[in-house]
């Protein structure tokens, strides 16, 4: 993760803590990208088939555990998480329940929580 700006904890905080729209452009990128990589490492999902348009059963859920993952992990609106992935709102909306209803499965409630951990770690204190 070397490519982070050397902002401190600050650079990856949610779009309500940023001073102005740039600044959430700068760093919504960074939040993509770690979640999608959390995502793909946990599904086996290929980059490819990731930023695809394929709504295959795996693939679909890495994205949808990815916008849970955005809206959970850095505390982002449902409207703000759907900007990262050029989505609506409701699709986010609906990627979190799909993912929330994944959790009855121990395996996937255990994954997701390590995941939330580590990246809850990386999200600032609030304002």
């Amino acid at each position: 993760m070397t490519d982070f700006p050397d902002a401190g904890r600050d650079a990856l905080a949610p779009a309500h803590l940023y001073a102005s729209a740039s600044d959430i452009s700068i760093y919504s990128s960074h939040i993509h990208s770690l979640v999608e990589c959390c995502a793909r490492s946990v599904f086996g999902i290929s980059t490819t088939a990731f930023r695809s348009r394929d709504r295959a059963g795996s693939v679909a859920v890495a994205r949808q555990t990815a916008m849970y993952l955005s809206h959970v992990a850095f505390g982002l609106t449902f409207t703000e998480t759907g900007r990262l992935f050029d989505r609506d709102r409701t699709t986010v909306s609906h990627a979190c329940a799909i993912v929330e209803d994944l959790r009855d499965d121990p395996a996937m409630d255990r994954a997701l929580s390590i995941l939330e951990a580590a990246l809850t770690r990386l999200r600032p204190e609030g304002p």
